[in-house]
């Protein structure tokens, strides 16, 4: 008789870091997306948590850890125990909490197969993101009982170099009466950090005899920096001093297009909020499509031209319907508006010819695209499938060039659904600092399904006829880059913020007081 080996679990303690997803590394990013349950901290951030669960399997259950280490232990066990892969997700680093170190300890205790994955930890992580260097013999530690704490010892560590320590918030009195009482100096330096590694990360600094009072309203965990690094923070801090830091970016796109701008934007310490202004939907008859796929594979087409992400989908999609592929765009040259549309082409193991080299725009690939040769060009059509929208601009101008232009409808762009009232009310009372248009089309529909952003919301535009449009809506243009890109976009934004600081370091205290200066920085000038 066949006897069925039962499945072997395992289980997986894993450190998160300090909370900025980015900070988790890969072994532990691995572990948490293959894993079939994840218990995971409450102190955790959210948007951690999402990430994770986005790239997680289908079936994978993400619940919060309960109860004490020997519960968290015997949900992991018998998870184990059923054959799934199990992880318990914590903050920092898994032996840098006593609770998570006494769940290993009842594991270990089974046969179960488990193993520690290594997280920087929280008090490091965020005193290195707050600007705070820890020179000479320092000390670290993310506590989660005071009372274990030897202040005395942590007095003598101060006298030799520095200490960074992560603690609840509401404990923060009881570690300044212990280091008052372990002999540290009232005037010692100490920085506070709550959120930290995060999009609204805050440090105030002060000293040992005051910092409780610095940091009233600060919650959860927090990072308390003592000694001589503390003074380096003006110099050093660099998450907090980015240039768009805590600014909130409305993103008027879909979540699936905004995900590069979306990124740069974070990248220069920028809160986005992606809002959908248009939804992409098939042609009302397919036939026009149908018959472009069919001229591409028999050679009809000597050009195909993209203006869109939009666009290139719409084909690829077609082709997949009809069991095409790369290969069937053999002899067919392509040519891409802007470098965004050139990366989906490439993504489709295609190489464009062309792409302007200055301005990403009907006008600018005109420039570039040379005038059809009957010796040169046999086949003298060019492709071009659009939204229902397009305008006329780069049909006629290819016709002008003695190109025949097959312009396809290859989808429609319809009005989304209004965004949640919320959304509405921060638009037109001024709850966003920026506002990013990357088309005509995102300005007049952003203003029908939600209503005109507040005055002193930051307008930035991607390119002349975005601005043209966005004036004849009656809103003010702040920014607008010298190429229609979206890097250049947000570039563009940002440069414009370091700008205003330094206009505000300029300004007398008096005036800057009384200035109609606003924002999240005090940046904004009208």
């Amino acid at each position: 008789m066949t006897r069925t080996r039962k499945a072997v679990g395992h289980i997986a303690f894993v450190g998160a870091g300090p909370g900025d997803p980015g900070l988790l590394t890969r072994r532990a990013h691995d572990a948490v997306v293959d894993a079939d349950q994840v218990i995971y901290d409450r102190g955790l951030p959210e948007t951690l948590i999402e990430a994770l669960k986005a790239q997680a399997g289908e079936d994978a259950q993400f619940t919060p850890a309960e109860g004490a280490p020997g519960d968290v232990a015997k949900v992991l066990l018998s998870a184990a125990r059923s054959g799934l892969h199990a992880v318990h997700l914590v903050a920092g680093d898994p032996f840098g909490h006593d609770t998570v170190v006494e769940a290993v300890q009842a594991v270990a205790r089974t046969a179960a197969h488990f193993e520690v994955v290594p997280g920087i930890g929280q008090a490091a992580g965020v005193a290195t993101y707050a600007g705070v260097p820890l020179p000479g013999v320092r000390t670290t530690g993310d506590i989660d009982d005071v009372a274990t704490l030897d202040f005395e010892a942590l007095a003598a560590a101060l006298g030799r170099g520095s200490i960074s320590l992560a603690v609840d918030a509401g404990d923060l009195a009881a570690v300044r009466d212990g280091l008052l009482a372990g002999g540290v100096d009232g005037t010692t330096p100490v920085g506070v950090t709550g959120d930290g590694t995060g999009d609204t990360q805050h440090t105030t600094t002060s000293s040992v005899d005051s910092f409780v009072a610095a940091a009233l309203g600060f919650t959860g965990r927090v990072v308390l920096t003592l000694g001589t690094g503390v003074a380096e923070r003006d110099k050093l801090s660099w998450w907090e001093n980015r240039p768009l830091y805590g600014w909130k970016v409305l993103v008027p796109r879909t979540k699936e297009q905004a995900g590069v701008m979306s990124a740069r934007l974070r990248a220069y310490g920028a809160i986005p909020c992606e809002v959908p202004t248009i939804a992409v939907e098939p042609p009302r008859t397919p036939a026009q499509m149908e018959r472009a796929i069919k001229g591409l594979v028999d050679g009809r087409y000597a050009w195909v031209v993209f203006t869109s992400v939009n666009a290139v989908r719409a084909v690829w999609e077609k082709f997949g319907e009809h069991g095409l592929d790369a290969r069937h765009f053999g002899g067919v040259k392509i040519a891409c508006i802007g470098e965004a549309t050139a990366e989906a082409v490439r993504a489709f193991g295609i190489q464009p010819e062309m792409i302007p080299a200055g301005e990403q725009s009907s006008e600018g690939l005109l420039a570039e695209f040379s005038p059809h040769d009957e010796i040169l060009d046999p086949v003298g059509r060019v492709l071009l499938p659009r939204a229902d929208i397009a305008t006329e601009t780069l049909a006629a101008g290819l016709v002008e060039r003695g190109w025949e232009v097959d312009d396809v409808t290859a989808y429609r762009t319809v009005r989304a659904a209004p965004p949640p009232a919320d959304i509405r009310d921060a638009i037109k009372s001024g709850g966003f600092d920026a506002v990013l248009f990357t088309s005509s089309s995102t300005v007049r529909n952003l203003v029908g399904i939600a209503g005109k952003p507040h005055q002193r919301t930051v307008v930035a535009v991607i390119g002349p006829k975005t601005a043209e449009t966005a004036t004849e809506f009656g809103l003010r243009v702040d920014v607008q880059p010298p190429h229609a890109s979206v890097p250049d976009l947000v570039e563009a934004l940002a440069g414009y913020a370091v700008e205003l600081r330094e206009k505000l370091a300029a300004m007398p205290a008096k005036q800057r007081r009384g200035s109609k200066v606003q924002g999240p920085t005090a940046l904004r000038f009208r």
